[in-house]
């Protein structure tokens, strides 16, 4: 699994860093400046939670928690959603697709897993250091 989660955020972050540029030079005369900014914000967001898929891939591999995996599926589910439901809205007129009016509901899905993430992922931390210091207690440390 941590194999796996580690191969998701490469890709997300490969693609982040492609949609960034593209956006940047490739997009730059396309969009309308309202656009430029939607764009910008999905792309802000992309790499900020793939760098934290990153980190919870990392931790997968010291701690196959059940917590850290649900973390991991959010966060994954929110650059989907939220990020790639901006994306498309900023180049909606570009690509032709301007009556796709679903696409607006759904960034806010995207950004309630961010949220859902993060508050798995402070969970486990909370909960991860209090059993590590009982443990500590106990001598019973695995570090």
């Amino acid at each position: 699994m941590y194999n796996k989660l580690l191969g998701t955020a490469g890709i997300f972050g490969l693609v982040a860093v492609g949609l960034g540029a593209f956006g940047a030079h490739g997009l730059q005369d396309v969009l309308l400046p309202n656009e430029k900014a939607v764009f910008e914000t999905a792309s802000k967001y992309h790499f900020y939670h793939t760098i934290a898929l990153v980190f919870v891939a990392i931790l997968y591999s010291r701690d196959e928690s059940r917590m850290l995996r649900l973390a991991a599926y959010a966060f994954i589910d929110g650059i989907l959603l939220f990020s790639g439901s901006l994306y498309l809205l900023s180049t909606k007129n570009v690509l032709g697709i301007a009556t796709w009016t679903f696409l607006g509901p759904i960034t806010p899905v995207g950004g309630i897993f961010f949220l859902i993430g993060w508050f798995i992922l402070a969970w486990y931390g909370f909960h991860y250091a209090t059993v590590q210091r009982f443990r500590k207690k106990l001598g019973k440390s695995d570090d």
